[in-house]
């Protein structure tokens, strides 16, 4: 979303009984699920959808390294506690998705406490208007709004994956004011890019919704003045729907063929996704 927040719970990883299959063969054959893992959220006071993108089966039967890249939602809203589990992730760039607008109204990320490289990508100009669409159905809205997010910002999603491959850059964390749309759009094209499944990447950016409750409880119990605005939101906004990404996804590779040929058609070349793989994939 544009305006708002939060992330879901997280059970106990499924175990597959013991198999001749590789662990990437398991996952994508159904008997172990990636999406499931207490690694995968990262437990914060005030901020709700701080998500790590290990341990996802990638090209070449390798698979995403965990503690690597993390997307988030609205970081300056960090607290003292929350700043000191941050640290802990040893953090070398925050790259931003939110407009200069949001910034300027609500901050950023503390680089002054926590020092890294901050990146400020915002891949539309301005947040939707709740006006314009208020009578709009959440999976059509979420459809034009990613749709058009593409059209707007294709070349900053490509700055945004490039800064990612800058030597040093990693460990990192990428984020807008909720971490479910642009945050959402960009993690679906880093994902892609590197062979992740279009299942996985769906699955996990529906874990999003579950982060939106958590910052609807958040807000209720510390920030009314959020909940009521929440609350005064059309539901499309706040809505994370997998088969709406996925719509937009698969259009995509109608047109360029995958999602690797469409970010290297925005501008990401080969030696920036060979670098990626370098970091971000390990062996299983």
């Amino acid at each position: 979303m544009v305006h708002g927040p939060a992330s879901p719970s997280v059970h106990a990883p499924l175990v597959a009984r013991p198999s001749r299959l590789g662990t990437v063969d398991l996952m994508e054959s159904g008997l172990v699920d990636p999406i499931v893992d207490p690694r995968r959220i990262v437990r914060l006071d005030a901020v709700h959808n701080f998500r790590d993108l290990g341990g996802y089966p990638a090209r070449d039967g390798l698979v995403t390294r965990w503690r690597t890249i993390f997307r988030a939602d609205g970081l300056h809203r960090l607290t003292d506690d929350d700043v000191e589990v941050i640290r802990r992730l040893g953090l070398r760039t925050v790259i931003d998705l939110r407009t200069q607008r949001e910034i300027d109204e609500r901050g950023t990320f503390p680089h002054q406490r926590i020092e890294v490289h901050f990146a400020h990508h915002p891949v539309i100009d301005t947040t939707w208007s709740i006006e314009d669409h208020i009578d709009r159905e959440a999976h059509d809205f979420l459809v034009w709004a990613y749709t058009d997010m593409l059209r707007q910002g294709a070349g900053r999603f490509a700055g945004a994956i490039t800064q990612l491959a800058r030597p040093g850059a990693l460990p990192a964390v990428f984020h807008c004011a909720a971490g479910k749309d642009r945050t959402g759009v960009l993690a679906a094209l880093l994902l892609g890019a590197l062979g992740v499944p279009r299942s996985i990447v769906l699955a996990d950016y529906g874990l999003t919704a579950g982060a939106m409750e958590r910052m609807r409880a958040w807000a209720t119990r510390e920030y009314p003045e959020l909940a009521e605005k929440m609350a005064e939101t059309p539901s499309a906004f706040l809505a994370a729907l997998p088969d709406a990404l996925g719509e937009v996804l698969a259009s995509v590779e109608v047109e360029h063929g995958d999602i690797g040929r469409y970010v290297a058609s925005i501008g990401v070349t080969g030696d920036v996704i060979d670098t990626l793989a370098d970091a971000f994939l390990s062996a299983p």
